[in-house]
């Protein structure tokens, strides 16, 4: 599809934005600015491996967000799409799995690191699936604040073309493959992916494995709604299947309930000294998330940063 008028602005104004970010991948004060940059230049850098988890399922990681891969004789379907930037090194990890295209490109969720690599990758035979409100956001500039950032909109050829309001089955050659609206959690548009014969649920950034994550509470997300969809991730699996996250390593029901719990503990005591009358910043400077931040805050979400996500959440 042709992008033309206003969208032709957008797609130069988002080629000058990355090309910005990379002006200054080397200066270290530029990643206080804004998480994105640090993103930006992992992708840039960072070569992306191909695992498999089960049957004919691989994760690719190194483009922002995992992208699970799911493979048959025919074709290719895919959960979420990484970043543009990594392109190459993306369509030289879904060559080494098969030379099939994509049939299916479903979006997890909006944020850039997800849904990036979209129109790249309906140009390689992808049908584009994803919330309807995952369209309403890539529709427009979205601005989120905690990432110091405005998202410009999306080109036409990135834009998802089958909407998801509630449930959604697909059959996929052989693989049932279930989409589910979590409801409000990470964001207002996070689907869960479950591929029932391999016995693998693909949450999006509903989990982040051994990390904090990030919660879009400009945008439809909350502590609470993260908790509510662990515990939903939690019912939904056993102890024999596997999960892939968002971001982290492919891991297993009992990670779930360790990152469950710990959200649990430190909304407690976010809303506890949110409820003593303290300000943000003094939570904050009390660090509440001073017990879990050598296991959880490695990443782009420190304990600084996700006591600010929780208390704004409340």
């Amino acid at each position: 599809m042709m992008v033309t008028g206003a969208r032709a602005h957008w797609k130069h104004l988002r080629v000058v934005l990355v090309a910005s970010c990379l002006v200054f991948l080397g200066l270290p004060q530029v990643h206080a600015d804004s998480p994105v940059i640090l993103i930006l230049q992992e992708a840039q850098v960072k070569q992306v491996t191909v695992s498999p988890v089960r049957g004919d399922i691989h994760v690719l990681e190194g483009s922002g967000g995992n992208i699970v891969v799911l493979k048959s004789p025919q074709a290719l379907l895919l959960v979420d799409g990484g970043i543009e930037l990594s392109k190459i090194s993306v369509l030289r990890a879904l060559q080494s799995i098969s030379r099939q295209n994509p049939t299916y490109l479903i979006n997890t969720h909006y944020h850039f690191d997800h849904t990036d690599g979209n129109a790249w990758l309906h140009r390689h035979g992808a049908t584009i699936i994803a919330h309807e409100n995952t369209l309403k956001r890539l529709l427009t500039i979205t601005r989120v604040d905690d990432w110091n950032w405005s998202f410009p909109p999306t080109p036409d050829d990135g834009l998802p073309a089958v909407l998801v309001t509630s449930d959604k089955t697909i059959p996929f050659h052989g693989t049932t493959v279930e989409i589910k609206y979590y409801g409000p959690s990470h964001t207002d548009t996070d689907l869960s992916v479950y591929f029932v014969q391999q016995d693998v649920l693909a949450t999006g950034d509903t989990w982040w494995n051994g990390y904090y994550p990030f919660i879009d509470n400009e945008n439809g997300g909350s502590i609470d709604g993260m908790i509510r969809t662990a515990d939903a991730n939690i019912a939904k699996v056993s102890d024999h299947s596997l999960v892939v996250p968002g971001h982290g390593p492919v891991g297993s029901r009992t990670d779930l309930v360790q990152y469950r719990d710990m959200l649990v503990a430190i909304r407690g005591k976010v809303a506890a000294l949110k409820a003593s009358g303290l300000t943000r910043e003094q939570t904050v400077a009390a660090k509440p998330t001073a017990e879990f931040d050598k296991v959880w805050g490695s990443f782009v979400i420190n304990g600084d940063f996700f006591t600010k996500l929780v208390y704004d959440g409340l």
